[in-house]
Order: C-alpha cells, then structure tokens, then sequence
C-alpha cells in the first residue's frame, strides 16, 4: 500500500498549499499601492486610540486651554524636553531685544510692554495664541522700529541692481510698461488686493484656518507667516534697494536715508475716494528702500501655499489672487518683477521647511476641525486625489483614483466583503463559487465550477503572501481546478 501511494503524484506544496485561506495573506489582495496606504505608525496609533479611547479621544484634538493658571506652563517648562527647534524662541527674543534697544528711551514703557507679553505667553488659555503668532508681533515690532536705525550703521542704497536685473531677466522694466497707462477702474481693482486684501488676508486665513482646516494648522501658519516677513524685513535692511516710483521721480540719481517715501498709484486712490489712507502712511514709511524682496509678494504667497494644502479644489481661485495681487504692486508702481520673485521664494522656503516637519495633515472627508478625531503632522507622497481635493463626495473632488464598480460584462470580479466573511467562518477553498466568490476569480456560466487561484511569481513559485514591493513581481495568476 505505501509503495502503491508513493507511485501516485503527490501535489506539490508550493503551488497549492494546503488551508489556503490561513497561508494567504489578504492584504496583499488590497488594491490601493503601498505607498498611498496610512504608514504602520499611523495604523499603530489609530489601533491604540481604538482600543484605548482614554490614551486620547478626539475632544483632546480640538481641544482648547481655558486655564489661567500659570504654574501650569511653568510646570510644562521644567519638564519640557528641548531640541534643537526651540531655537526659534531665542531667535525670536533676539530680535525683540534688538527693536526695543533700538527705540527712543521709555524704559517703563518697555519694562511694562515685557510684563504683559510674559503674562500672555504663562498663561495657558492666551499662550495657545499668543505663542504661535509671537513672530507676527516680533515683525511688527521690527518692521516700525527699523526707522530709529542709525543712518551711519545702514548699509549703501542700491539704485541701478534692480532696474538692470529687471532688463536682463526680462529684456524690459514689466512695472514701467504695467503702470503706462492708468484708468479709475483699474486703480480700484489694483488697490483691492494691495491696499486691502494684503492687510486683511493674514487675520482672515487664520480664522478659516482654524475652523475648516486639520487642528493645529493656524499655529504652523502663524509661525512660517512670521518668520517669513522677520527674514524678509532684514534681507531689505541688509541690502536696500529703490523701487520703480524712485526711478520715475529721481532716475538712477544716487539715493540718501532721511528720502521720504511715495505712495506711487495709491494717490490717485485716496484722490479717488477723497481721504488720505496711503499718502501719509507710504511717505512716512519706516523702510521706503526696501524694494526687495516684496513682502506684498511673498504674504499672498504663503498664504496661497498654507490655502491650497489644505483646501486643494480652491488652488486655482488661489493662484488667481496672487497673479491679482503682483499686478497690482507693479501698476502701482511699487515694485519690479524681480521683488515678486524674491518674495515668492522666501515664502515658498518658510512653507516648505512648514510643511516638511510640522503641518498637519489634511483629512480631505472633514469639514471643520471638531470633525478630527486624530492628526498627523508632515509631509508624506500624496496621491493626485488628495493633491488636488479629488475623490469625495462632500464636495471638495471629483474622484480621479477611486476604483469604478465593475459590472457583470467584466472579466475578473473582486472578492466582495461577504467573501472574507466566509473565509473567517471556515469555508475551504474548495466551495462553489457561488458561495465564495472568491478574489481574482474568472467568472464561468458554471456556478459549480470549483477553483482556486494561485499568484505565481518569475521563479515559477507560488506567491507566499509576503508584500510585494511592485505589480511587476507578481509575474501571472494560475487557476487550479
């Protein structure tokens, strides 16, 4: 009898091993590539929030501080572990030590100034908004005290760089031919974005920030804003440079600190609507040689990048308001196309550098932050749905990578979830296929028809279920019977 069973074939183990439905890993069966799949750290997490809904619910997302106390933030400081990004907070303070040093002696005044800001930052239900918007405070700052800069510690005003960079890049001065030809109705429609939208934009970005987009977002705008205008004020205080208006009134003469400033086109604003809203301020501006870079520039930049992360189906509205907006400061006549440029790139780097480390990740199905039950925080590769808002049904895409239903004319069917079900109640894979529909099956007119299906990969061996690092590897698909 044992030499009669060693004479017939034996199966071979490797191309169908047995208790299939236990050796067959069915997540490999997954549809959706690897790399646009939650990484296991972010699975992990949701796994212990699941099983753990006091390790953190969704109320400590959105969560606000109402505490007064400021023991409590003295507490978190001691037991604060500090890394090497806590060197912004110096680099913060050093520049509001060197703007108040730098401003006409009221001792008491900046003593009582100080006072207030460390109360605000101690207590907890100011800090959460006072901490991250401290660089927008800090710039402020800077910006108004830069005019009590001391004239022989200023570097020299540069007069022909801008004009001549503008030819060689472009073969032309883009603000001179802009600002050519003028008319009340395009007065109005440039001093929209510049005189208004670039004052109000920052406030209103950060409210709908905070209420429609991923927790946490407003902070990491709030700093990047910031940072991005303190970096942008000292490159103007390290390397001067006239704007157009100087170039119609003055030519290429030689410029001198102590020169008033000009609202260039935004007189014939104020002339427009009878009131002095630019003339004064622009004439009397702390920095009239800070041509470049353009923070009218970079501010509509930042705030088109932090937008379209965040709300990806408005990006053209988005990149409509900043081609709006560079329009208009070269109409008005206040800067080169050059500016535009350098201020977009010191913009583009803040939210970058923003992006890369600290933004939190925006779950495209939420409509407002009390939606968010968890957050994740960098950057990761993003599908073209999430890239461009695609793909849900609450209005924010259209759906460019879902997986279309397939009819009854399609060759293969996928297994549906009452496959998998049946599978965990036990079912071999030698039932019909009316009662397994089975993954990759062939669709026959033969509901008895009993089959199972086997991956097999370039070696000729059967695919064991370990994960395939690409579709290439799983060369082709056996039906044995």
């Amino acid at each position: 009898m044992q030499e009669f069973s060693a004479a017939l074939p034996q199966p071979k183990a490797n191309l169908l091993p047995f208790a299939w439905p236990l050796s067959l890993n069915l997540a490999q069966l997954n549809p959706i590539p690897h790399k646009y799949r939650p990484s296991r750290k972010a699975r992990m997490r949701l796994q212990k929030i699941k099983s753990n809904p006091g390790a953190q619910s969704s109320d400590d997302v959105i969560r606000l501080k109402t505490s007064f106390n400021v023991w409590e933030s003295i507490t978190a400081l001691r037991w604060r572990r500090w890394t090497v990004y806590d060197l912004q907070y110096l680099v913060t303070l050093g520049y509001i030590i060197f703007s108040l040093c730098i401003l006409p002696s009221a001792p008491l005044t900046k003593t009582g100034a100080m006072i207030v800001l460390g109360i605000l930052l101690l207590m907890p239900i100011t800090r959460q908004f006072f901490l991250p918007s401290l660089p927008i405070w800090t710039y402020l700052l800077y910006f108004f005290s830069s005019r009590f800069i001391a004239p022989e510690y200023r570097p020299h005003i540069w007069v022909k760089v801008l004009p001549a960079l503008e030819n060689v890049l472009y073969g032309a001065n883009l603000s001179n031919i802009l600002s050519a030809h003028t008319h009340p109705i395009l007065d109005v429609l440039a001093w929209i974005p510049y005189g208004v939208g670039h004052f109000a934009l920052p406030a209103i970005c950060c409210a709908v920030l905070f209420l429609f987009a991923a927790p946490g977002t407003t902070p990491v705008f709030a700093r990047a804003f910031g940072y991005m205008c303190m970096l942008g004020v000292t490159i103007q205080l390290i390397f001067p440079c006239t704007p157009p208006w100087y170039e119609k009134a003055h030519g290429l003469e030689p410029a001198h600190y102590g020169m008033e400033g000009s609202p260039a086109g935004l007189a014939r604003v104020d002339e427009l609507f009878g009131v002095d809203m630019y003339t004064t301020s622009f004439t009397t501006a702390p920095l009239p040689f800070g041509a470049f870079p353009s923070l009218h520039a970079g501010n509509a930049v930042i705030e088109a990048l932090f937008m379209q992360y965040c709300f990806p189906r408005f990006r053209p509205f988005f990149m409509f308001y900043v081609a709006w907006i560079w329009w208009a400061t070269m109409y008005l006549n206040h800067h080169y196309a050059i500016d535009l440029v350098g201020g977009a790139l010191v913009s583009a780097g803040a939210y970058y550098i923003a992006r890369v480390k600290w933004l939190p990740r925006p779950q495209l199905d939420k409509t407002t932050r009390w939606e968010y039950e968890y957050v994740e925080f960098g950057d990761r590769p993003r599908s073209v749905d999430e890239e461009w808002g695609y793909g849900h049904a609450n209005g924010y895409g259209l759906g460019l990578l879902e997986r279309r239903g397939m009819g009854d004319s399609d060759e293969w069917t996928l297994g549906s979830s009452s496959s998998f079900e049946s599978m965990s109640r036990g079912d071999t894979v030698s039932g019909s296929a009316s009662s397994t529909p089975g993954i990759l099956s062939p669709k026959t007119p033969d509901d008895d028809f009993r089959h199972v299906v086997v991956g097999m990969t370039p070696q000729g061996e059967v695919w064991n279920g370990d994960r395939i690092g690409l579709e290439s590897e799983l060369s082709e698909v056996v039906v044995v019977r």
